[in-house]
């Protein structure tokens, strides 16, 4: 269970030990226990004639399983309260988890985004420089040609 828990009857002990029964009546140990009381009651009161306990036919047999049911049903409610409110702590915390992972997502992109644009940038850069590069090439080989011409023609 979790420290965050607080349902219908928190983490005090009775909370945890109904909760603890209630889970107990699902189990087939539980229901097999019960089948066998139910048979051993049945045939010994049948048997019995003379020492049944149960006079009229197995109205306390009755009035046991309605008292138990009475106990079960509330039982069986505070641990599915309990467990749904788990479920919901669990579901938030998946949330929230999923929230911050979508947040460190978009961090990410946005930082491939800025490196993207500075690589863009020095590229075009670049290209610039390649480009006034030619041109003074072009500027310089044109100087040269006239420096050259004029040299040779005096």
């Amino acid at each position: 269970m979790s420290a965050e828990h607080h349902g219908a009857f928190g983490q005090d002990t009775f909370g945890r030990t109904a909760e603890r029964v209630a889970r107990f009546f699902g189990t087939p140990r539980y229901i097999i226990g019960q089948t066998v009381l139910v048979i051993v009651w049945i045939a010994l009161n049948s048997m019995a004639l003379a020492f049944r306990w149960d006079k009229y036919p197995f109205i306390l047999l009755n009035l046991a399983f309605s008292t138990q049911a009475a106990y079960a049903a509330p039982l069986i409610l505070l641990a599915q309260t309990r467990q749904a409110d788990r479920d919901k702590a669990s579901e938030m915390r998946a949330e929230r988890h999923h929230e911050e992972e979508n947040r460190l997502a978009e961090q990410r992109v946005a930082a491939i985004k800025a490196e993207t644009d500075k690589l863009t940038q020095l590229l075009e850069s670049n290209t610039d420089l390649t480009r006034q590069d030619k041109e003074l090439t072009e500027q310089i080989a044109a100087l040269t040609r006239q420096i050259h011409g004029l040299l040779t023609n005096r």
